[in-house]
C-alpha cells in the first residue's frame, strides 16, 4: 500500500503512489486503474486528472481513494465493482457482484445481431447485468428484446440498468429456454470455463465474480450443450450467436449442427480468438 495521503496532495503524487501499489500487486493496468479510482473519488472525469495534474486531493476524497486503492491492490477487487460502473459499447452500466463485469469481447454478440430483420424477437440468455440486451435495444430500437437469467439477483441489476437508461427490455427468470416463449433469435454469453481451469483464473475473477456465471462442468460446455439440446426442439429460432472460450468454437459448432443449424461461422475477438459462434437456420 502507498503511504497515507495528506489532504491537499496533488493528483499526480496521489496517482504515483497508487500506481506503484497496484502494479506491485500484479494488476495488469495499474495506471488506468489508479486514474479511474482517483477520478471516481474526486467526482471528476478521468481526463481532468491529465489536464490538471496539480488538482488537490482533499477532504473525503482522501479516504475514499485510499480505500479504493486498498480494495484494488490488496483484495484485487475489479475496478468496475469498486466504482460501480463499466462502459459497454455506447452505454455505461451499473456493475456489482450480482453479475459478471461486462467484457469487450462480449460486444461481438451485439455486432453480429445488428443485422437481424426489423422487429425480430431476440432473447439474451444469461443476460447478467443486461449488457447485451440493453446495447441491442439501444442500437436497434425496432427489435423486441428480452433478457433472461437463472439468477434473480442478476435480473434485479439488469432491470436497474434498463430503468436508468430508459430502455424497454423484458426480463425473464428462467433456466435457459424453459418456458420463455417464442423467439426468432438467441444470443448468449453462458458460463464456459472448465472446472479444472478454476485455479488459473486471475484473483479479480476467482475471488469476486459470481461462480455460477463462470463455470460449466469438466469441459466448460455443460450450459451451452443444454441450450443447444433445447434449441433442437425450437425450430422458430432462426438465428443463434454464442460466446465461447478459447478452443471451444469447433466443438460448439458441431453441437450447433446437431441442433439443426447451418451457415455456421466464427467471429474473432481482438486477440484473434474465435470468440463467437454464429449460426442460422435456412431450411
Amino acid at each position: 500500500m502507498p503511504a497515507p495521503l495528506e489532504t491537499g496532495t496533488p493528483a499526480r503524487e496521489a496517482l504515483d503512489g497508487a500506481i506503484t501499489a497496484i502494479a506491485a500487486a500484479g494488476c495488469d493496468t495499474p495506471r488506468l486503474d489508479a486514474e479511474l479510482l482517483l477520478a471516481h473519488a474526486l467526482g471528476v472525469k478521468r481526463e481532468r486528472l491529465l489536464s490538471e495534474p496539480e488538482l488537490p486531493v482533499s477532504g473525503a476524497a482522501v479516504r475514499a481513494f485510499q480505500d479504493a486503492v486498498r480494495r484494488r491492490a490488496v483484495e484485487r477487487e475489479p475496478v468496475a465493482y469498486i466504482i460501480g460502473r463499466r462502459g459497454f459499447r455506447r452505454l455505461e452500466l451499473t456493475c456489482d457482484r450480482r453479475a459478471l463485469v461486462p467484457r469487450p469481447e462480449t460486444e461481438l454478440l451485439v455486432d453480429v445481431a445488428l443485422g437481424l430483420a426489423a422487429g425480430a424477437r431476440v432473447l439474451d440468455v444469461g443476460t447478467g447485468s443486461g449488457a447485451v440486451a440493453l446495447a441491442l435495444k439501444h442500437e436497434r430500437p425496432d427489435l423486441r428484446v428480452s433478457g433472461s437469467d437463472a439468477s434473480a439477483a442478476a435480473l434485479e441489476l439488469a432491470a436497474l440498468n434498463a430503468e436508468r437508461l430508459e430502455l424497454d427490455v423484458h426480463w425473464l427468470q428462467a433456466d435457459l429456454l424453459t418456458d420463455v416463449g417464442e423467439f426468432d433469435a438467441i444470443v448468449a454469453n453462458l458460463p464456459y470455463i472448465a472446472e479444472h481451469e478454476r485455479e488459473s483464473l486471475a484473483p479479480e475473477i476467482l475471488r469476486h465474480e459470481p461462480a455460477e456465471a463462470l463455470f460449466a462442468g469438466p469441459d466448460g460446455l455443460a450450459q451451452i450443450s443444454s441450450l443447444l439440446a433445447q434449441l433442437a426442439e425450437l425450430p422458430a429460432v432462426r438465428f443463434l450467436a454464442l460466446e465461447v472460450g478459447a478452443g471451444q468454437a469447433a466443438p460448439v459448432a458441431a453441437l450447433t449442427r446437431a441442433a439443426y443449424f447451418d451457415a455456421i461461422r466464427f467471429e474473432r475477438d481482438l486477440a484473434r480468438i474465435q470468440r463467437v459462434v454464429v449460426a442460422e437456420r435456412h431450411g
